[in-house]
């Protein structure tokens, strides 16, 4: 299971070394550059999530000395392919040295309007690629390429912005994005090279009076760092612009589109609330200053979210944006960081007001969200950190600040319960240029020795981050992949493993990675529970269901890790009726060794018909074998259906039940500004838990002593509501429950070690033996993000002097075994 999405990312750049097109003619330029009227501002992302204004926009600007008529001309726009052409009519003119704001459509995000407009369109600009183009008249263009617009006389200027951009001057102009804009230089050189003329930074929309958004309402008043963050969440000084604003640069983000600097005023106040520290955006533009330079700046102040801000349910980080600077001085000495230690900061996460903790007073000795809010954009340093959270493919890794806090027995920070959040769990990510110095590859356990230091920011994905300019050393604690025990002959052995979206498309080296866990580290279990199996073609959304050689391979892959000939049964789902991955269908599915135990099959289990339970000579049975659990409730609408199977191990009848519940998505995080956070997605999981109870109570009503294991991804807590309905009045047991707390986990997520995965059994099975098998989750490098589990256990026949022969053979073979002769 994957909770990442689309993000803005400070960290996360791709790294360009070089660009090589091939296939492409030269770009072709304009005849002349404009000697007055040009095209200055580009801005596509109005509305969009994460934008602070409203609209997108063009501004135009006159760069000659007299003023220019706009009567009868327009601004048209061609998406970034070219194939046709939009146009906004324009009136007035425009000054000389002066702007001209035209706006174009409204989006359903952002907060600030642009000032007046000098003329209003509809057009719906591309946030990241796409030409803008200033002409004379107000019939549409026809030109589909750079030359023949370039040969279009009516054009007075153009601008293709994005790479993907066809139509352009020279080369395109920078990619935009939802916050920012493409512009001209302040001296509007034309040189008909759109990359050489345009950079890409925070949106600045002039009109023809000089008024910007943060001027259209109270004047620019001067300002302090901490007055700007004031003693909540939003600035006081929201949407207003400030001036002489004073602090020292303490760093630098100069990839990315999030770029900007960090400044920190040397004269503090008295009130802890108020940080210090405050982050200077300046779009997809390296701003050019340097750590150590004393600067004073203006601008507007914006809390950027990373989505709509009306509704969005993450904190906000509190920017200077459109921001004007001067380097006062340079080479000063930095402030010292925040020394965070094991008592800095609270257990306790927030308030719970029952909605939003952005109007509350902040009490950073109170709360740990406090507190790191009282410290946004300040410098902070950890020593000697543990690691909680191996590092990710987006080169970010946790940390935690209380070692002793709910500790793991391998290193980790182990979530307990809805109020015993692991407060100290930091995460950390890297200002440092790999090329200087890489980013560590760690594991769970592992420490960051010495110093680690630098700004703190918010991020919606994982809460407050520490951006390190100094990154502590990496020392390997050695943690090692963990092995279970085979199971005895008299014992059977149930495992589940989540296997991440596998598909018959996946490298030799997952299905190897999986085949080898399954062979060796799980060691052969009888009966195997997989979720996430994916058809054949993975994500290729083209109507295939079928698993066949997703199945094939995987068990071919075990027979070369030394493992036993699977079987397996599984049902193919309805095309895009399970949720998950977009053309996947992912599905649940058992393999099983058919020298250890067999399958009982019943025809008739497809995606839509239920299985039910029946009695047939005083024996439980199931009417298909496999078969799904009431596959067209809808408890089921968009996730994984249950699937049961018969099994018979040495004369004992088995039910397993392999399960996927649905995912958290959607649920608000645990950091984020409404306290307690919402848990919406657990509303279908209990439905899904009752409809699940309700068939194993049919099971244990026609046979009180049927052995039934259920297993799988349930996506939730053993505190969960759906987890304490399966487990309600002893008809199942969670195992994972019987094990000490600091044992208690199978999946990291942003640093907290909790479950998702169960195994669940009836009082039946005897002798009970349960296992979670960390070789994933903790590690860097992982074949899925889940830790499989397993549960050995003697499957009860019903009849107390057949059980008691069968547990004496067992006891014998555990006691007699390694005296034995191997075979």
């Amino acid at each position: 299971m994957s909770r990442r999405a689309a993000r803005r990312r400070a960290l996360t750049a791709a790294v360009a070394s070089g660009l090589v097109v091939s296939g492409v003619s030269a770009p072709a330029a304009l005849a002349a550059p404009s000697a007055d009227a040009v095209i200055a501002e580009v801005y596509g992302g109005g509305g969009n999530s994460g934008a602070t204004l409203t609209n997108d926009f063009v501004e135009l600007a006159n760069r000659g000395a007299a003023a220019v008529s706009l009567e009868g001309f327009s601004v048209q726009y061609a998406s970034a392919s070219g194939n046709s052409w939009q146009v906004t009519p324009l009136t007035g003119t425009v000054a000389p040295g002066a702007r001209y704001l035209i706006a174009q459509a409204k989006g359903a995000g952002g907060t600030v309007a642009l000032p007046t407009p000098d003329a209003t369109g509809s057009l719906a600009l591309s946030a990241t690629a796409g030409t803008v183009a200033l002409v004379q008249g107000a019939t549409a263009l026809t030109c589909k390429t750079a030359a023949d617009c370039a040969a279009d006389s009516r054009i007075k200027d153009l601008v293709g912005f994005g790479p993907a951009a066809v139509i352009r001057e020279g080369t395109a102009a920078p990619a935009p994005s939802n916050t920012a804009s493409v512009a001209r230089g302040t001296t509007l050189a034309d040189t008909d090279d759109n990359a050489a003329d345009f950079t890409s930074g925070a949106p600045t929309p002039t009109n023809s009076k000089g008024e910007t958004p943060g001027e259209t309402g109270p004047p620019a008043v001067t300002a302090k760092i901490h007055d700007i963050q004031g003693t909540t969440r939003i600035s006081p000084f929201k949407d207003r612009k400030v001036a002489g604003v004073t602090g020292v640069v303490t760093a630098i983000r100069s990839f990315g589109s999030a770029r900007g600097f960090w400044i920190t005023d040397t004269a503090p106040d008295a009130d802890p609330r108020t940080s210090e520290g405050l982050f200077v955006f300046t779009g997809s533009t390296t701003p050019a200053v340097a750590v150590g330079d004393a600067v004073t700046a203006t601008g507007t102040v914006r809390e950027f979210y990373p989505d709509a801000p009306a509704t969005s349910p993450y904190q906000s980080l509190t920017e200077l944006t459109s921001a004007q600077w001067t380097v006062d001085s340079s080479g000063n000495a930095l402030p010292a960081p925040t020394v965070v230690t094991p008592d800095s900061v609270p257990d306790t996460v927030a308030p719970a007001p029952g909605g939003s903790i952005e109007p509350l007073p902040l009490e950073p000795a109170k709360y740990s969200l406090d507190f790191w809010e009282s410290h946004e954009s300040e410098m902070v340093s950890v020593s000697d950190a543990r690691v909680v959270g191996p590092t990710s493919s987006f080169n970010e890794l946790y940390v935690t600040t209380k070692p002793k806090q709910n500790p793991s027995v391998r290193g980790g920070s182990v979530y307990l319960d809805y109020d015993r959040l692991n407060t100290g769990v930091l995460k950390v990510a890297s200002l440092i240029p790999f090329a200087e110095q890489p980013f560590p590859k760690v594991n769970t356990g592992d420490v960051l020795t010495g110093e680690t230091s630098g700004p703190v920011e918010y991020s919606n994905f994982g809460g407050y981050t520490l951006f390190a300019t100094k990154l502590g050393a990496a020392k390997d604690n050695g943690l090692q992949r963990e092995s279970t025990r085979a199971q005895r002959s008299g014992e059977l052995s149930v495992a589940t493993y989540n296997v991440e979206n596998l598909s018959a498309l996946d490298s030799d080296e997952k299905f190897g990675e999986l085949a080898k866990a399954i062979a060796t580290n799980l060691a052969k279990p009888d009966i195997l529970n997989l979720e996430e199996i994916q058809d054949n073609n993975g994500p290729a959304n083209d109507g295939t269901v079928v698993a066949d050689q997703t199945l094939k391979k995987f068990v071919d892959a075990i027979v070369a890790a030394g493992g036993p000939r699977y079987e397996w049964r599984q049902i193919d789902p309805e095309n895009g009726k399970d949720g998950g991955q977009p053309g996947g269908n992912i599905r649940v599915g058992f393999l099983f060794n058919p020298a250890r135990v067999s399958f009982v099959d019943r025809k008739g289990g497809d995606a839509t018909t239920p299985v039910d339970v029946v009695k047939e000579r005083g024996k439980t049975h199931l009417t298909v074998s496999p078969g799904r659990v009431d596959p067209l409730n809808e408890a089921w609408e968009a996730s994984r259906k249950p699937l049961v199977g018969e099994f018979v191990f040495q004369g004992r009848t088995v039910f397993v039940i392999a399960n996927h519940f649905n995912s958290k998505g959607g649920d608000q995080p645990t950091h984020g500004r409404n306290q307690p956070p919402v848990r919406s997605s657990e509303v279908q999981r209990a439905k899904q838990a009752t409809v699940l109870r309700g068939f194993v109570d049919k099971l244990l009503a026609s046979d009180k002593n049927a052995n039934v294991v259920v297993a799988g991804d349930l996506n939730d807590y053993p505190f969960s509501p759906a987890v304490k309905t399966l487990t309600a009045g002893g008809a199942l047991k969670d195992l994972i429950a019987s094990l000490p707390e600091s044992e208690r986990y199978s999946y990291v997520f942003e640093g907290q070690s909790q479950v998702l995965d169960h195994i669940l059994a009836s009082k039946a099975p005897r002798g009970a033996d349960y296992d979670v098998v960390h070789l994933n989750a903790e590690f860097a490098k992982q074949a899925s993000d889940h830790d499989p589990q397993v549960l050995r256990f003697r499957p009860s026949a019903g009849n107390p002097v057949q059980d008691a022969f069968y547990d004496l053979a067992d006891y014998l073979e555990k006691v007699l075994g390694p005296y034995l002769p191997k075979p």
